[in-house]
């Protein structure tokens, strides 16, 4: 994302959430306040301490409850025809990796300001992340597909990967956490023990 350039008056938030964030982003490019400032996009982040959450948190955390009631991950159909059922893509990126992304502005050597993707620059399909969870508990993978409500099916999207690109030019230069391992550290070291981080 570059946020000098005159495309970011373009975009179109799906939902109220991402159009508030936005919103601000240009009401800080207006005052000229980027030049001063860093705003930070984070992409889908999961990890411990996200049970307050409610269903908001993340489909590891929700999967990681529902394997346990029914031995199985629910996932919504495709209304795309460019995307299978279960090969809709995100940009998972691991809590631990926000945070060290996160502290990387706050104490940057050189200055850095405008708007950054904090994501780990790699789309996996979301039959990847539940082939992650089953891994991470010891089981075969049963995944059953859900029709979508209504109410999501305008607003959902398919694909979403950050450009890290940015972040990497101000000197960021600590590797990402491999999906799998993401969530083997999640599942195994905070969702089976009930431990949050911190503990």
């Amino acid at each position: 994302m570059d946020d000098r350039n005159p495309a970011i008056e373009r975009l179109r938030p799906l939902n109220m959430y991402g159009y508030s964030k936005h919103l601000f982003d240009l009401y800080a490019r207006r005052q000229g306040w980027l030049e001063r400032i860093v705003g930070l996009k984070y992409f889908n982040v999961f990890g411990p301490n996200e049970e307050h959450k409610g269903d908001m948190r993340s489909v590891v955390c929700k999967a990681h409850a529902q394997i346990r009631e029914s031995g199985r991950i629910e996932l919504f159909k495709s209304y795309d025809p460019r995307f299978k059922d279960g090969e809709q893509m995100r940009d998972f990126l691991y809590v631990k990796d926000a945070v060290e992304m996160t502290l990387h502005f706050a104490g940057a050597g050189a200055p850095a300001s405008g708007l950054f993707n904090l994501g780990s620059g790699q789309a996996n399909t979301w039959l990847t992340l539940a082939g992650a969870i089953f891994s991470a508990l010891g089981r075969k993978p049963k995944v059953e597909f859900i029709d979508m409500p209504e109410s999501l099916r305008a607003k959902y999207q398919y694909y979403t990967q950050a450009d890290i690109s940015k972040l990497r030019a101000t000197g960021y230069d600590r590797p990402v956490t491999p999906l799998a391992d993401a969530v083997a550290d999640y599942v195994r070291n905070y969702l089976l023990p009930g431990k949050r981080l911190g503990d």
